[in-house]
């Protein structure tokens, strides 16, 4: 079919994934091309063969959705970005568009909104799950607040400047995720937050943000 748009899908639950692609192909517009279950495979699938869309979640082994997208970015891929996640949190959807998502659907509500959300996002629109609906139209204050500076050490949630203040007393990733309980993918995504409001680049950036300022934190 001439018009077809062409996805890849990543996510690390194999059940889940091949439900997904069995509700996505019930649209005769949309052909999955790849499936894959983390990070690396799905950067190396988009190279290859260079789909219209990448359905990405954002919690993946080897690299999460953020890293992908990343590095979409600095490869400058010609492909339309869509996080698939269970996350419905403001600071993880501003992330998502940061990073150039064109859409940001929960897996909630995956079995009727996907089909629709890939073909408002080929057609040059965002899409985003009902519950976000509210962070999207707030999307031009949040980005013009974070253009003034207000997204500093001042734009920082209490739990972000809690894990900043973990990496300034140089405790890893792992260890971080075993003191608050929560997943290291967690702190991993949190980390890489936090670097984009603080606008560092590099692996030790935010370690030597932290120790330099340590006692505003």
């Amino acid at each position: 079919m001439a018009n077809e748009l062409r996805i890849v899908v990543a996510d690390d639950h194999p059940i889940f994934r091949s439900g997904l692609r069995r509700v996505i192909e019930t649209n005769a517009q949309l052909v999955v091309v790849g499936e894959v279950g983390d990070g690396e495979a799905a950067l190396a699938q988009i190279e290859t063969l260079r789909p219209d869309i990448a359905v990405l979640d954002i919690d993946m082994p080897k690299m999460d959705g953020f890293s992908v997208a990343k590095e979409i970015q600095r490869k400058q891929l010609a492909v339309h970005i869509v996080f698939l996640t269970m996350h419905a949190k403001a600071d993880l959807f501003h992330a998502a568009m940061d990073l150039g998502a064109r859409g940001y659907i929960l897996k909630d509500s995956a079995v009727v909104e996907v089909a629709q959300g890939l073909l408002s996002v080929a057609a040059g629109q965002h899409y985003v799950s009902a519950p976000l609906t509210v962070q999207l139209l707030n999307r031009n204050r949040y980005v013009e607040r974070f253009k003034q500076g207000d997204a500093g050490l001042n734009g920082l949630t209490e739990y972000e400047r809690q894990i900043l203040r973990m990496v300034a007393h140089n405790k890893s990733s792992k260890e971080i995720a075993d003191e608050l309980c929560i997943q290291y993918r967690t702190v991993e995504n949190r980390r890489t937050m936090i670097c984009q409001k603080l606008g560092l680049h590099g692996s030790n950036a935010l370690l030597k943000f932290a120790l330099q300022h340590r006692s505003e934190i």
